[in-house]
């Protein structure tokens, strides 16, 4: 076989990039050297972090700014830089393409540039002629640079200079690793492109250095012409993934993604078998009947498999548990451990999704947390105001204190009525990205406020544009409602306790049964509304036959905007809750709460929560109406009527939000990926799976259905 021979490459001007001597990059489209790092460690992790501005820090992270602290103070010292020349406005020197710009974009005329003068190959290497005698060596921190011609810039942690002859110093949080180079590839790479950085400002560096927090040792890395040139070849690669604006495929089972700090956004193992499972899919014209590819699941033994009628069991009804207010429940186990109710084994039913698997798979690894820490704090005393105490948030009403609690314990505030908030309160909130959600005093949802909008512009683009694609918006509109009527559907089948015949009806199963196929087969958003309106009516006739309150509790239907009896005041309330989650959850991973697929935008109404809420609305809201109703926790002394209206009551309220707070504490195990995860965290694996879907990663919404 012949093969072409390929031209000679001059090596000189790939090491000194002279094969485009005139081209110079931009300063926003200037690499950063850790995104670099960020790269060699994993192209998904670049790629959400500097394309589309994602972060969060983990104990790794933390641990690496504490080692940090000291260097990451400036120095006060003067650094010697050398002379630099201006060149003549004309002619101006060529502008390359940016990252996000259109590559036929003509450049933006250049009046002059400063910059150093060229390098004489035959220099690069040589002892530089300085007056070192007269220079003593100077040592400096948190210096930033950046190099035009290279198209990097970096903050060097240490500086050493002794005359124009430099020696970077970037400190690491670990132990010298156990290979011939006595350091990782990344961190090579990392340090490389401080060293372009300083040779095209005019420094003589040869070689840097890595110093070891945990070992308290230096490892001395040369940069010889291989290593310059593995690093200038994944800075084109990197900057070409940022202009293909393609998030990279996630790593397939690796270890390196447990400890990840932008696991919990990344999703790779569900990304991975979502993808596969599509793959199967397509290739088996009568859809998944094999079992996923065991690279996507960890070396943890797969749970045992459960019998066909333990994985369909009718008999235990959503929400209708014992009192969790009762201490001597056997029954009841607190939201805080393991054990949960058998309520919230959820399964996914074979006739849920063609394209999804019948059961959770097995062993599949949980790297993202259970549930959160951190809790929601509600403030409903009317006149009581919200300050801010050192790390605590301290609410107080007149002169007396009602809570203290630390900042890092809360995940979001909710104010309902007349309460305020200092300016010193709201700054520190808003700078910790916590979210303040304002509420009326009868539970509207009418408004939120947080820090700085998400970074993440790409989303929003693709969120926009799928908005405006009729096709693509009644595709994701038909997941979610789907994903509804069979959790609604569920819901009655499996509160009928086995006797579905009498009390809601095999007849009415069966309606909503014919509904979701007719849902899955619209042809328009007003047609999906259609069947979702007649399957309400069915449901909600069904729902009001489990209700145990007695007479005060009777429900003709939904009704609202005013509610007409406390069943339909508590649902509106519940509701209300229940949007003000999926909208923090949607606005925490980048979208726009207010554009939605299904119903339309309304000024001021968070649309896409509402999307995605619906799915949630039988399984999280309904249960805890039902809950709340069926254990006595509200009674008639919990409403106020005037004028036909119905409304909670201020302690009816404080009942409700317990129960709703509950629920959302709950681990339940996911259908599709199999591990047990909180309510509250599944609303937030589904916003990001949606993300996916948008931004065109995966082919389909995979609803969250209940067995």
């Amino acid at each position: 076989m012949i093969s072409a021979v390929p031209p000679a490459l001059d090596l000189t001007a790939i090491l000194l990039e002279q094969d485009q001597p005139d081209l110079l990059f931009d300063e926003a489209d200037l690499v950063p050297a850790r995104m670099l790092n960020e790269f060699t460690y994993c192209p998904r992790l670049a790629y959400l972090e500097w394309v589309q501005g994602e972060f969060v820090d983990n104990l790794d992270t933390l641990q690496g700014t504490f080692g940090h602290r000291n260097v990451d103070k400036p120095s006060a010292k003067p650094v010697p830089a050398k002379p630099t020349v201006v060149k003549p406005a004309s002619p101006p020197p060529k502008r390359r393409p940016g990252l996000f710009d259109d590559l036929d974009e003509p450049a933006s005329p250049v009046i002059e540039v400063v910059e150093p003068p060229p390098v004489d190959p035959d220099d690069l290497f040589a002892e530089p002629q300085s007056d070192r005698e007269d220079s003593p060596p100077v040592t400096t921190r948190a210096l930033m640079l950046s190099a035009p011609r290279e198209g990097l810039v970096a903050k060097l942690d240490v500086l050493e200079l002794d005359g124009m002859v430099v020696t970077p110093v970037e400190y690491k949080k670990g132990s010298i690793p156990d290979n011939p180079f006595q350091a990782w590839e990344p961190e090579r790479v990392q340090l490389c492109a401080q060293g372009l950085i300083l040779r095209e400002n005019g420094y003589h560096c040869e070689a840097g250095e890595l110093y070891y927090i945990e070992s308290r040792r230096r490892v001395v890395v040369p940069f010889d012409d291989a290593l310059v040139m593995k690093t200038r070849q994944l800075v084109k690669q990197l900057r070409e993934m940022a202009r293909n604006k393609k998030i990279p495929p996630p790593l397939v089972d690796s270890p390196k993604c447990p400890r990840c700090s932008l696991v919990g956004i990344c999703l790779p193992d569900e990304t991975n078998l979502l993808l596969q499972l599509e793959r199967l899919n397509e290739a088996s014209p009568q859809g998944i009947s094999q079992t996923p590819d065991s690279n996507l699941r960890s070396d943890t033994p797969a749970p045992r498999a459960r019998s066909l009628d333990s994985l369909f069991d009718e008999t235990q009804p959503i929400g209708d548990s014992p009192d969790e207010s009762d201490p001597t429940s056997t029954e009841f186990s607190s939201p805080r451990t393991r054990p949960h109710p058998a309520s919230d084994s959820v399964m996914r039913n074979p006739s849920c999704d063609a394209h999804l698997p019948a059961e959770p798979v097995p062993g599949m690894r949980r790297l993202l947390p259970a549930r959160d820490d951190a809790l929601p704090l509600y403030v409903k005393e009317q006149g009581a105001f919200v300050g801010k105490d050192g790390d605590r948030i301290v609410v107080r009403h007149r002169e007396a204190k009602l809570v203290s609690v630390p900042l890092m314990e809360v995940s979001q505030l909710s104010l309902f009525g007349n309460v305020q908030i200092s300016a010193q309160a709201l700054r520190e909130i808003a700078d910790r990205g916590i979210p303040i959600c304002h509420f009326s005093y009868g539970g509207w949802f009418h408004a939120i406020t947080h820090g700085h909008v998400h970074k993440n512009i790409q989303l929003r683009i693709a969120q926009f544009a799928a908005a405006a694609d009729p096709q693509r918006a009644l595709a994701l509109s038909i997941g979610f409602m789907t994903a509804k009527l069979r959790n609604s559907r569920t819901m009655l089948r499996r509160h009928g306790n086995g006797k579905a015949a009498e009390v809601v009806g095999v007849r009415d199963l069966d309606q909503l049964a014919e509904l979701i196929q007719k849902v899955e087969r619209a042809s328009s958003i007003e047609s999906l509304l259609g069947f979702e309106g007649m399957a309400a009516k069915i449901y909600f006739a069904g729902f009001a036959r489990f209700l145990k309150g007695g007479e005060g509790f009777d429900m003709a239907g939904r009704n609202r905007r005013p509610p007409r009896d406390p069943v339909n005041a508590v649902l509106s309330f519940v509701y209300a809750l229940l949007t003000k989650e999926v909208t923090i959850a949607v606005q925490a991973v980048g979208f726009d709460p207010l554009l939605g697929f299904c119903h339309q935008p309304r000024y001021g109404r968070p649309s896409l929560a509402l999307d995605l809420a619906e799915e949630f609305r039988p399984i999280i809201a309904d249960s805890t109406a039902m809950m709340v109703i069926n254990n006595g926790e509200v009674g008639p002394s919990s409403f106020l009527s005037r004028a036909g209206a119905v409304a909670l009551t201020e302690a009816g309220r404080r009942s409700v939000i317990a129960a709703f707070e509950r629920r959302m504490d709950q681990e339940i195990t996911h259908p599709i990926f199999g591990y047990k995860i909180s309510y509250r965290r599944v609303l937030e694996v589904q916003a990001r799976l949606l993300s996916r879907v948008v931004m065109g990663e995966l082919p389909a919404y995979p609803g969250f259905c209940t067995r």
